[in-house]
């Protein structure tokens, strides 16, 4: 999520500016981005540079009410792609909610929200994470400032050392390195992280097994029919940073191997990182390709009519753990400040 100012937000709410707005900028629906659920989320205090991927079962509960006392139609992504097609016969807004990854709090927090507001949801699954071999880096480097007083490492060629004893030192060093770590190439990126870790005794492996369901999980949760399991590459790569043919194998192993787990084809994909520097027209051309109905990006903004030429590149919105605030969320679903963040286009596809 930008960093939309909050006292912004809020003046666009009480005002009534943003509700003033909403009929043009609203569009069609919206689709919510997650990633993980759970007691306390995005509430931690001191060195949490994460917490943004994380709300509260009770926030999610509440932004499940807020669409509904709305008008929106609570429905699935495939749901969804079929309502824009022409003569759908839907004209209500639709809301779907998306979590990324696969982690165990989605089946011991998420799933009950769900189940108990009788609303649909799809969970993109990366197999390596469910098998537990993939390097969830973001957590891995989380982990290596937290466990330091001090920090010296290399990383393609520049130098990061420094103090790492305080939480801001240590919330400045994670800065400094997140970025670099982010963009590098991502054999380098899953090596470094590794060495590291394994440098001061952190497991990255037994993380990810802590972090993540497994098959077993995966399968139980699929046999809600509320849940959709969808595709999320193998490994969690940024899938712009592959050559074309890497890029590829990884989406279509992915919907293979789930497949092959679930004994059915996932239709739904969503891009790790979803950026514009992670995926774009290659990409969105490859998940056609590879057969998916309908792919998300982490572009922000909501759905428009539109958006039906070019349903493997829909944007979302992300439930942030810093914007817990269902104020801010119903300003948001205005779509006033998406507008002005994507300079009034509709549909970002470059």
């Amino acid at each position: 999520m930008p960093a939309y100012d909050k006292a912004i937000m809020k003046m666009l709410h009480y005002s009534g500016a943003a509700s003033l707005l909403s009929p043009w900028l609203s569009g069609r629906g919206v689709i919510f981005m997650l990633h993980h659920v759970r007691p306390g989320g995005g509430n931690a205090s001191g060195f949490a540079p994460n917490a943004g991927l994380e709300v509260t079962p009770e926030f999610l509960g509440e932004v499940i009410q807020l669409v509904k006392n709305k008008g929106y139609g609570l429905v699935s992504l495939e749901e969804a792609s079929e309502e824009l097609k022409p003569g759908s016969g839907s004209s209500a807004p639709f809301a779907v909610f998306t979590l990324d990854d696969g982690y165990q709090d989605n089946f011991d927090h998420a799933w009950p929200v769900f189940r108990d507001s009788s609303c649909p949801f799809t969970i993109f699954v990366a197999p390596g994470i469910a098998d537990a071999t993939c390097e969830l880096w973001w957590r891995g480097l989380e982990f290596l400032i937290a466990s330091s007083d001090s920090l010296d490492v290399e990383l393609l060629g520049q130098r990061f050392s420094g103090p790492t004893r305080t939480d801001a030192e240590k919330c400045a060093m994670f800065g400094r390195i997140y970025w670099p770590l982010r963009n590098c190439p991502e054999t380098e990126q899953r090596d470094w992280i590794r060495r590291y870790s394994e440098m001061v005794g952190i497991d990255l492996d037994a993380m990810c097994r802590a972090e993540a369901m497994n098959w077993d999980t995966i399968r139980t949760i699929n046999t809600d029919p509320l849940c959709t399991i969808g595709a999320h590459t193998m490994c969690h790569h940024a899938l712009k940073k592959l050559d074309a043919n890497e890029a590829y194998a990884e989406i279509v192993a992915s919907r293979d191997r789930i497949s092959q787990e679930l004994g059915e084809v996932p239709r739904t994909f969503a891009y790790p990182y979803g950026d514009e520097t992670s995926a774009g027209p290659r990409e969105f051309e490859m998940a056609r390709e590879a057969g998916f109905t309908a792919a998300v990006t982490t572009r922000k903004g909501l759905v428009f009519d539109e958006h039906r030429d070019h349903l493997t590149a829909l944007p979302r919105l992300s439930l942030n753990g810093a914007y817990q605030d269902c104020e801010l969320t119903d300003v948001l679903l205005t779509g006033a400040p998406f507008a002005m963040f994507n300079g009034l286009q509709r549909v970002v596809t470059s």
